[in-house]
């Protein structure tokens, strides 16, 4: 027969397990209350504030360009504004590629920015303004001849711009940093033909299309010319080379000979009135 237990002997533990669970919710309680007085403390204390922004990866404009584009500023709240807006409000200069932005624990900021690549100079009325590789012109121009990225002289129309900077941003570094200049050559047979001249002494004859394709293979052309002679690599339609004195000798004689033959147009004409 089974021993029953009396109602009166369990009391005892009833009240215990009573007393634990009142225990456990009142020091969850007082958990809680400290941990929303914490949080309120730190709401109200200097912590919660920027204590320093850093700002990385400006080329183009100054660090402090960035700094006020992003509203952010020491002594702001550290939770008062939303990353994805403050990259929204960084993304709206056409020269900046990407923005990302973090917080650091405890009070610091970081800014970190992506440019689009400069890889070309326009230049006009004595300045140079700088073209990214995204076809887009930087408005702010320098005076002094720029030395890190080809000049543009002569190449015109928005469009022609664009189609021979996305060449120039497909060359390989070591060769767009060979490229001092490139002019037009353009004629009626070919309106895109372009003439670049080399830091190396070189001059390169090519149509914009094939730029990138034909371009990035410059350092296999020139180490094939006999003595490295300079004179003029002609990558137009197939390749090939030419001594300066051969060229240019050969041009001003065929100058020569149409002045020669507008002579004599003149004098029959002249004879015949």
């Amino acid at each position: 027969m089974e021993k029953v237990i009396d109602i009166e002997d369990r009391i005892p533990t009833l009240k215990k397990r009573r007393k634990k669970r009142t225990n456990r919710k009142f020091i969850v309680l007082i958990l809680l209350f400290f941990i929303v007085l914490a949080v309120l403390l730190y709401f109200q204390s200097p912590y919660s504030k920027i204590n320093k922004i850093t700002v990385s990866g400006a080329r183009l404009v100054e660090e402090q360009y960035y700094l006020k584009a992003s509203t952010l500023a020491t002594g702001k709240s550290m939770w008062g504004f939303k990353v994805e807006d403050v990259e929204k409000l960084l993304l709206e200069d056409k020269w900046v590629k990407e923005a990302h932005v973090k917080r650091n624990w405890l009070q610091g900021v970081t800014i970190e920015i992506k440019e689009w690549k400069k890889v070309a100079y326009l230049a006009g009325d004595g300045t140079y303004y700088p073209l990214l590789e995204n076809g887009k012109r930087f408005e702010q121009a320098g005076d002094d001849i720029p030395i890190d990225a080809p000049v543009f002289i002569g190449i015109t129309g928005e469009k022609t711009i664009k189609k021979l900077v996305k060449q120039l941003a497909q060359l390989n570094p070591e060769v767009l940093a060979l490229i001092s200049q490139v002019n037009t050559n353009s004629n009626e047979t070919n309106p895109n033909a372009i003439r670049l001249y080399m830091n190396d002494g070189y001059e390169v004859r090519a149509v914009i299309q094939t730029l990138a394709e034909k371009l990035n293979h410059y350092p296999s052309l020139v180490a094939q010319i006999p003595n490295l002679e300079k004179g003029v690599i002609d990558l137009e339609v197939g390749s090939y080379y030419r001594p300066f004195n051969n060229e240019y000798n050969q041009a001003n004689l065929d100058m020569d000979k149409d002045a020669a033959n507008q002579e004599v147009k003149k004098d029959e004409q002249q004879e015949k009135e």
